[in-house]
């Protein structure tokens, strides 16, 4: 396998995967404010609230339709650029997605289209249902992604069968209740609730600051400043869950997060900045917090957190060991029923570490026949970049930790004094409006680059996992796709800014005849059509 194509599939894969991703939190958030906002709306009957609904509504199908194109365009590559990867462990990667389309993408692509149509067809409370419906549905999307890019952190719930080379689901339970994949699950959503929440907060100041449509205006900062800072200091809790889970599930990504070269006595430091060099194994200037990272690794005093050096030391170890499992596995192949039962038992005991042989097949055709130095460089292989995780955090976290404190200010400001904001406030909210996007697209780097060099940890190595296409194939699908994904911006940004510079599509006085005429076609059987007579007040 040529590296470069395995280069240019992730590249390609990667461009892809984060430009979806540019879509999928404000759609996750922006559901739930719009529900929300139309739960008020049918509790309190005032027309302003429908007008928000509407308004922000508009914008969340906008971003939905969008994210949707681009997202059926990542499914695809399954087959044509990791085609090795979907024979392995398609088995059980397949499951989630397949759920996914069954249950919670049909049920959000049918009731959106209920949700845009449906204003003069339902009543406010079955609107209302559809709304909530067209939220979850988003968010169940996200659940059954998330359960198999979990599982390719953490793949329990599976096995891998000498007779047919594939791994083999064994308990569809423990795939879905992996532990990587629920933390990765609440993670994610709330860091969209957070996107969203920052999203409105800006649009809304612009609208105060040109002094149009300030009733809505204010009314949405009321709604994003308490979602986002509820959001926004859940994200903290739930993340220093996903730092506990990858204390044990992925101690490489770790490591490397923390640029943490040797094991540090109990409780390990957390470093603060520095300057990582992988090639020296040592990070110049850093700035140590003591104790930070064993509480939230270990959340004890006493437990260690095992340094790089440390864990490639294992990695070899294991390397060792997997290639035992790959030469009992060939025996196996080639007796197939004859194969002695010490040889598969040998194999069993051995099969958990088969996938670290295999990461010499970068550098050999057959693992049993690697050299020393060709071990060695495979156990290197299974550091991640450490630079780019270090800062891809640590700006993930700084812009966490001033979400907190924007959304806290217009929340204070909302609720304590009388939804006063001065004018260097707003202009501050829509300067933040796209660090949420950015926080996001680091998140999703340490997420998939603190992984590598697996496509699925421990398991299969993404030196494995392309198909075999040319570099000439994979530079003109690469080419299509970025003139494509730039169109599909262009559009997304277009529509997004005519709409918002438009505003809302109806005054409140319209809204409010619009409440008459509905009520009436509800409430009578001659009121059908769109001429019915509406009775005077």
């Amino acid at each position: 396998m040529e590296l470069d194509v395995v280069e240019l599939s992730r590249l390609q894969f990667a461009m892809t995967a984060l430009y979806h991703f540019l879509f999928v939190p404000l759609t996750l958030g922006l559901s739930i404010l719009v529900a929300i906002m139309e739960t008020v709306y049918v509790m309190t009957g005032r027309p302003i609230w429908r007008q928000m609904t509407k308004f922000w509504g508009t914008l969340f199908g906008i971003n939905f339709v969008l994210g949707v194109a681009t997202g059926i365009t990542m499914e695809f590559q399954f087959g044509m650029n990791w085609s090795y990867y979907s024979h392995y462990v398609g088995d059980i990667f397949g499951a989630p997605l397949a759920v996914e389309g069954l249950m919670a993408f049909f049920l959000e692509a049918t009731f959106v289209g209920l949700f845009f149509f449906g204003w003069d067809k339902l009543s406010r409370v079955a609107h209302c249902i559809v709304a909530w419906l067209v939220a979850i549905g988003s968010n169940f999307s996200a659940l059954w992604i998330l359960i198999a890019n979990g599982w390719m952190v953490n793949p329990v719930g599976a096995e891998f069968n000498p007779e047919t080379m594939r791994m083999e689901m064994t308990n569809f339970f423990e795939v879905v209740f992996n532990e990587v994949a629920q933390a990765k699950f609440v993670h994610t959503v709330s860091a969209g609730y957070i996107t969203a929440s920052i999203f409105v907060l800006g649009v809304s100041a612009w609208y105060m600051l040109k002094g149009r449509h300030v009733e809505l205006a204010r009314r949405s900062i009321s709604v994003a400043a308490s979602f986002g800072l509820a959001a926004s200091l859940s994200v903290v809790v739930l993340g220093d869950e996903s730092g506990y889970s990858a204390s044990h599930t992925q101690k490489m990504k770790l490591a490397a997060i923390e640029a943490m070269w040797e094991t540090e006595p109990a409780p390990a430091h957390f470093t603060l900045i520095g300057f990582p060099d992988q090639e020296a194994r040592e990070t110049h200037y850093a700035v140590h917090i003591p104790w930070v990272m064993g509480l939230i690794g270990t959340r004890s005093l006493t437990q260690e957190i095992p340094g790089i050096n440390e864990l490639v030391a294992e990695s070899e170890a294991r390397i060792r060991s997997g290639i035992i499992a790959y030469d009992e596995l060939m025996t196996i192949r080639a007796e197939r029923d004859a194969t002695p039962e010490e040889v598969r038992a040998n194999f069993e005991a051995r099969s958990a570490d088969l996938g670290y042989a295999l990461l010499l097949k970068r550098y050999v055709d057959d693992p049993r026949e690697a050299t020393e130095e060709q071990i060695k460089m495979a156990a290197d292989d299974t550091v991640p970049g450490v630079a780019p995780l270090f800062w891809s955090f640590r700006i993930m976290v700084g812009l966490g930790f001033s979400f907190i404190a924007l959304t806290g200010l217009f929340f204070v400001l909302s609720n304590f004094r009388r939804k006063s904001y001065p004018r260097w406030v707003l202009r501050l909210a829509v300067l933040w409006i796209p660090l949420p996007w950015i926080a996001a697209e680091m998140g999703w780097i340490v997420a998939e680059y603190g992984r590598q060099p697996w496509t699925v940890d421990g398991i299969l190595p993404t030196a494995l996992s392309a198909s075999h296409l040319s570099v000439g194939d994979l530079l003109f699908t690469l080419a299509g796709f970025a003139i494509f994904y730039t169109v599909l911006f262009i559009v997304e940004m277009g529509l997004m800014l005519k709409y918002i510079r438009k505003g809302p599509q109806e005054d409140v006085e319209a809204t409010e005849e619009w409440m008459r005429r509905h009520e009436h076609r509800l409430r009578t059987h001659d009121g059908k059509g769109p001429f019915a007579d509406v009775p005077a007040e």
